[in-house]
């Protein structure tokens, strides 16, 4: 009869959120790579639209009980009437409930490519510091070549601390979930240890470039007062030969 049918539809449609809510909502998931996590979100998102097209069974379960109601005698009401609101409420529960995961999940998704955007933008910058490095290695040149090579240095070296402030957060949000953890410590842990050796090769650098910029500028000074005393040996011995003076007469200057 039609009650029967009725409440042949109600459980149809209560087993299907049962499973649905064992199936997305109830299973503890792990993620430890990234293509376990994308599958997550798009089974989600599908679970998540499934969902919603069960909104038109739901209504026409709603309509048709309630149909029935409306001719049926009074005894005939009660039970189908609470079958119907606990159906309409555990549908409702299980809407929320997968559209809240699947926005976290996508929000996780969207930490994780973040994240692996920041850590290639300061790999990049970490790749221009080797350059750097290598290029100041064996500068040639007096004070001035080499104190324009510590400038290109020092430049690259003023970067904000942004960006790994950003990495640490986010692989610390990520993290405390135990979501790619291992995956991401171990990335974080090679970044780190990249990051520390050539900021420690730089600092050497600087100290290296400063003392040979001193030690140019020493050069530098010695020869050019070596320079003004042969210019007034020079002078004078210029000024001796005009004066046709034997040099047995200054044997100083001779010498």
């Amino acid at each position: 009869d039609k009650t029967m049918s009725l409440r042949k539809d109600l459980s149809e449609m209560h087993e299907w959120i049962t499973q649905a809510e064992e199936e997305y909502l109830e299973r503890d998931f792990e993620y430890k790579t990234p293509d376990e996590l994308q599958r997550a979100v798009e089974e989600l998102k599908r679970a998540k639209e499934e969902a919603t097209q069960k909104e038109v069974k739901v209504k026409l379960i709603t309509d048709s009980v309630n149909n029935f109601i409306a001719k049926a005698p009074p005894a005939a009401h009660e039970a189908l009437k609470k079958e119907l609101d606990v159906l309409i409420t555990s549908y409702q529960r299980l809407c929320s409930r997968l559209s809240g995961k699947c926005k976290t999940l996508e929000e996780v998704w969207a930490c994780w490519r973040e994240l692996l955007s920041y850590l290639d933008a300061e790999n990049k910058w970490l790749n221009e510091i080797e350059l750097k490095l290598k290029a100041t290695e064996n500068v040639q040149g007096g004070a001035e070549e080499i104190s324009e090579s510590l400038d290109s240095l020092e430049r690259l070296m003023r970067h904000p601390e942004d960006n790994r402030n950003q990495i640490r957060e986010l692989a610390q949000t990520l993290t405390d979930g135990g979501i790619l953890d291992e995956l991401i410590n171990e990335k974080l842990e090679k970044f780190n240890t990249r990051w520390e050796e050539l900021q420690q090769q730089a600092v050497r650098r600087q100290k290296s470039l400063e003392q040979s910029i001193q030690s140019a500028q020493e050069t530098d000074k010695t020869l050019r007062l070596i320079q003004e005393s042969l210019a007034v040996i020079d002078k004078q011995l210029t000024a001796y030969i005009a004066d046709r003076v034997d040099a047995a007469q200054v044997p100083q200057e001779a010498q």
